[in-house]
């Protein structure tokens, strides 16, 4: 079976990135990286970006896009992901000030993902701990959301992490939403006595990873998005680690 692609998530790489966009990215593809998937553009415009990209022969993966601006500037999101040849566009989650009822949640992103697959692109919804953690009508709220959105319009980048940090098993997701995770966020995590987490690099962790690759790759996933949330030292340093021990087994 063909090892699915490795993109890394930018977020990983914020304050870097701040400081000197280019050649951060040239060190992304320098690690080995086959692609990115951006959390906001740096204040490039599509076509600067786009050539940055073809010279260092990354693919955009996707793109996460806040509720903020789906709702108030989606058709600027389509035309930016359409010149980046993003396949893929994310809710990276629902931040406190924006959450919806789940029936009128469930609407929205329905909608917008109309509105991208109209343009040919994939729309999903990236989740955190508590869309796991909280209920709707006695059911997980990630659970009773997927149930009301279409998987034509709806898909899941599902992190692995924080489905685990919430008490339940990622391979089971991925298995109960077969055909539905074109992407996942792959991630390790230690907990500590006190139940915090703290996000380390691939096989430092307390993450069964190898159960996750073989359920992804068994599901139809298409690409591993590497994430840290934090790093305890330079962030370059976190994602060469992560990419190194993925690189260890064939991927």
């Amino acid at each position: 079976m063909k090892k699915l692609p490795v993109g890394l998530q930018l977020y990983t790489l914020r304050d870097e990135l701040e400081r000197d966009f280019e050649t951060v990215m040239g060190k992304v593809a320098e690690i080995g990286y086959a692609g990115v998937e951006f959390a906001g553009y740096y204040g490039y415009g599509p076509e600067r970006l786009r050539d940055l990209m073809d010279r260092l022969s990354l693919t955009t993966v996707s793109s996460h896009v806040n509720v903020n601006r789906l709702r108030h500037h989606l058709e600027e999101e389509i035309a930016m992901n359409l010149a980046l040849g993003s396949r893929y566009v994310v809710c990276p989650g629902i931040a406190a000030s924006e959450r919806m009822p789940l029936p009128e949640a469930a609407a929205f992103f329905e909608e917008c993902g109309k509105r991208f697959a109209d343009k040919g692109i994939v729309f999903g919804f990236h989740n955190h701990a508590v869309e796991f953690t909280e209920t709707y009508e006695d059911e997980r709220w990630f659970d009773a959301f997927f149930g009301r959105t279409s998987p034509a319009f709806m898909k899941s980048e599902l992190d692995v992490c924080w489905v685990a940090h919430a008490g339940c098993d990622p391979v089971e997701y991925l298995q109960k939403y077969a055909w539905r995770v074109p992407l996942i966020h792959l991630k390790d995590m230690r907990k500590s006595a006190d139940g915090s987490v703290e996000t380390v690099e691939l096989g430092r962790g307390d993450m069964d990873l190898p159960a996750v690759l073989a359920a992804a790759e068994a599901v139809g996933t298409e690409w591993l998005i590497v994430e840290q949330d934090d790093c305890a030292g330079p962030a370059l340093d976190s994602v060469s680690i992560s990419r190194e021990w993925l690189t260890a087994r064939g991927y």
